[in-house]
């Protein structure tokens, strides 16, 4: 939990700083970044399923956690500001790949902090360029927790390499329409 909140206060405070810095971007830069995290890791989950145990993860020297988890947090909090995301998949890619978190535990941890993420992405994006069309901003937040919901029964039913390989397969076909959409325009 203590690893958790530094990065949690680290991405806070990334977040903001990312979100100066797309102010001073071009928001095509920003949408390109984001589809290629989202195809990276859903080809990761598919290639080389997180198979890490809750005893491999406390095997691990607090000071190298510690230290992994503030550089985590600064990278995925100024990502999670510069695109506007709430960085769930690249605390996720980082959560399993470099803090050798197991996968179920990754995801929480990742939503959890993704929560106040968001939060502060959103809100600064806000304050910097106008509030969103709030029809559409109201439906998704309906339809996420729903779904979220749902999803979280049927994940914890699952073994991690099922588990693993539909996040792969979920995030690579999000990847693929969402580069199709930006193709079309």
């Amino acid at each position: 939990i203590k690893n958790g909140l530094v990065m949690m206060i680290t991405v806070l405070i990334f977040t903001v700083v990312g979100s100066f810095v797309s102010s001073l971007v071009p928001s095509v830069t920003m949408g390109n970044f984001s589809v290629f995290m989202t195809l990276l890791l859903g080809i990761k989950f598919i290639v080389r399923p997180v198979m890490t145990t809750k005893a491999d993860m406390s095997a691990r020297s607090a000071k190298s956690v510690l230290i992994k988890s503030i550089i985590c947090g600064i990278m995925v909090g100024f990502i999670c500001g510069f695109i506007g995301a709430g960085g769930g998949m690249m605390m996720l890619l980082l959560l399993t790949s470099v803090m050798g978190y197991e996968l179920k535990t990754a995801v929480g941890t990742s939503v959890f902090i993704m929560t106040f993420t968001a939060l502060t992405g959103s809100v600064s994006h806000f304050a910097i360029g106008g509030l969103p069309d709030m029809l559409p901003f109201i439906l998704c937040i309906i339809f996420t927790l729903i779904f979220a919901r749902i999803a979280a029964k049927i994940a914890n039913k699952a073994s991690p390499k099922t588990l693993n390989r539909v996040t792969g397969i979920i995030l690579v076909i999000l990847g693929v329409v969402v580069l199709g959409f930006s193709l079309i325009k």
